[in-house]
């Protein structure tokens, strides 16, 4: 058995226009519209890919201290 939940939605003007003249172009109910789009978006949001572990390694430490300018200098120009 299926069950249907009735429900109050508030939208916008300008959208509920776009739907009502895309559901009479397809031949669709707006209900039908709304559930179809309410269906891809949580479909989207669940079926996000896991992203890779970015790549990590030890670099050995600094070589020179940053606020030192001078030491900076040196270590770029290779003195």
């Amino acid at each position: 058995m299926v069950f249907h939940m009735k429900t109050t939605l508030i939208i916008d003007d300008r959208v509920m226009t776009r739907l009502k003249t895309e559901a009479a172009r397809q031949g669709r109910t707006i209900s039908e519209m709304v559930e179809a789009s309410l269906r891809m978006m949580l479909h989207a949001t669940r079926e996000r890919p896991k992203l890779p572990r970015l790549p990590s390694w030890e670099s050995g430490g600094a070589r020179v201290d940053l606020a030192d300018r001078g030491a900076l200098t040196r270590v770029m120009e290779g003195s």
